[in-house]
């Protein structure tokens, strides 16, 4: 009889977990489904005022490939106001400074830079960076009115910059993040990549949160940030963000604590970037800071048990279980499905293509508990590798023990 007893223990305690784990995956699935209902979008109706002057900066390390791609898109840009671009090549070990200036093709709205310096001690390469950017946007243009960082592997649409522009006035914003159409080719990425949408169209309602001034609701992609000039020099800019290993979120969050905007929208159509392109690369680019995003050990360890319960524990119960609990674990795996195929039609306009589309675009969302454990795993080893003191990025150590309020750059322009 005991031993009848503690099944049955056992399986109501499975059960109620199921239900709890079925309830928060369904309220994920209803998150997404409105975010893609009513989040906002850029829109090509909208267009800049002439007088605008807005300054673009790109980061660029060992970006050879990339960088020409991007200076093409934003020497053909349909913008009426002044648009100035500056290029850093940021101490590459390829031809990234060369191809560059070919790319700008003489072109004098665009001036290519080159940084011969390591980051000082207490710096991030990005955000040191994008330091030495904004002090030579500064000097090179006249009270720019809007400053733009946007990453060598960013493609954009012929509109996008004034689309952008667009968001940042007609919202009355200091800070708008189009979120690029996140590309993706190898297996790894298409499991892996979408959960970069996914961690906040599931979890948050952007139209609320764009209204929101609690720098906790702050989403941001520093593929593309764009700001009004005159805030983000009042923020710090990327001074006050040198040692953050997520520097673009922590400055949508000083944006909102001296009391400006920060908004995300969709950049669908006009903004896409393929991160990495292959698994090596991902590994190395999601471990470089996941360490830092879920609030040190009890943080990541709540995070992770949530994750479990909501998408590990219903497709388990599906398979494992039976009666009620099977109906609720698929019940459970299925609204995850929802919520992911919600949140890719969030992020792209393009997506799917065809029957191969939409199957691939099926499978890879049927495939969510591979992508959860391998985001549990990548998670664990960004920690395991902090804790060693083992991350990099591009050949450079992320690890930096302080922080410096000084950056010398060796930035000379040529």
């Amino acid at each position: 009889m005991r031993g009848d007893d503690t099944l049955r223990r056992a399986v109501r305690v499975g059960q109620r977990v199921t239900e709890v784990g079925t309830a928060l995956a369904g309220m994920s699935a209803l998150m997404s489904l409105g975010n893609v209902l009513f989040m906002p979008r850029m829109q090509r109706t909208r267009s800049a005022e002439s007088h605008e002057r807005v300054v673009v900066c790109i980061p660029a390390r060992d970006e050879e490939a990339t960088v020409p791609l991007l200076i093409g898109d934003l020497r053909t840009q349909s913008f009426d106001g002044e648009l100035s671009v500056i290029v850093l090549d940021d101490n590459s070990s390829d031809g990234t400074f060369a191809a560059a200036r070919r790319a700008a093709d003489g072109d004098p709205r665009i001036s290519v830079a080159s940084n011969g310096a390591s980051p000082a001690p207490g710096w991030t390469g990005k955000a040191a960076a994008c330091f030495a950017l904004a002090d030579l946007a500064y000097k090179d243009v006249h009270h720019p009115g809007i400053i733009a960082f946007i990453d060598a592997d960013v493609r954009l649409s012929a509109d996008a910059i004034a689309a952008a522009v667009g968001a940042l006035r007609d919202h009355d914003a200091a800070l708008v993040c189009p979120w690029p159409d996140q590309e993706t080719g190898s297996i790894a990425e298409h499991l892996v990549q979408p959960l970069l949408s996914y961690s906040w169209m599931s979890t948050l309602f952007v139209p609320l949160a764009n209204r929101s001034s609690r720098p906790s609701l702050a989403v941001a992609c520093g593929q593309f940030l764009m700001f009004d000039s005159q805030i983000y020099r009042d923020i710090g800019g990327h001074k006050s963000v040198a040692s953050s290993a997520t520097e673009d979120l922590d400055l949508a969050r000083a944006v909102r604590r001296n009391g400006h905007r920060s908004i995300l929208i969709s950049g669908a159509g006009f903004v896409s970037c393929r991160m990495y392109e292959s698994w090596a690369e991902l590994r190395a680019g999601y471990t470089r800071w996941l360490w830092s995003s879920l609030g040190g050990r009890t943080g990541t360890a709540i995070t992770l048990s949530a994750v479990a319960l909501m998408y590990a524990v219903p497709p388990a119960a599906a398979v494992l279980g039976s009666g009620r609990t099977r109906r609720l674990g698929l019940a459970g795996y299925g609204a995850a499905v929802v919520a992911r195929l919600c949140a890719e039609k969030s992020e792209s306009t393009c997506r799917p293509d065809g029957l191969t589309g939409i199957l691939r675009s099926f499978g890879v969302a049927c495939a969510h508990p591979i992508s959860t454990a391998m985001f549990m795993a990548l998670v664990v080893d960004s920690r395991r590798r902090r804790a060693r003191n083992d991350l990099s990025w591009k050949g450079r150590a992320l690890n930096a023990p302080t922080m410096n309020t000084a950056v010398t750059t060796g930035v000379a322009e040529k």
